[in-house]
């Protein structure tokens, strides 16, 4: 699920999630995201994509149910089961499959990305 939130807001992106309850998971450089999460551990879990436009926040959101599968990749595993290999994806997931069991637009999710835009709202 995909919503704004419009600033100017009071504080950075980082302190801001945080009072939300989200943590930083990882930088996506090539495309200017943040990737955090809800709780920090365990699944299920939310999973929230966050990119800054001039003042606004631009929010990616879903609700990932279980993490996600992706086969061993060790060399000797490689020799031993090479069919296996030429059925994944370049990401490592199995073609057709896929990574997770995510949630995008159920009212779990649209709950939460409406008490997102509450706290942030206060914080403008």
């Amino acid at each position: 699920m995909e919503f704004v939130v419009k600033g100017p807001f009071k504080d950075n992106i980082y302190n801001l999630m945080r009072k939300a309850g989200y943590h930083f998971q990882s930088k996506i450089e090539r495309e200017g995201e943040l990737a955090l999460t809800r709780p920090p551990r365990g699944y299920p879990r939310f999973h929230l994509f966050v990119r800054v436009e001039g003042e606004n926040l631009i929010f990616n959101l879903h609700l990932d149910q279980k993490r996600p599968i992706y086969p061993v990749r060790s060399p000797s595993r490689c020799e031993r089961d090479g069919r296996r290999l030429r059925r994944l994806t370049s990401s490592g997931v199995y073609k057709g499959a896929p990574a997770h069991a995510g949630e995008y637009d159920s009212e779990v999710v649209e709950k939460e990305a409406g008490r997102i835009k509450e706290i942030l709202e206060k914080h403008a």
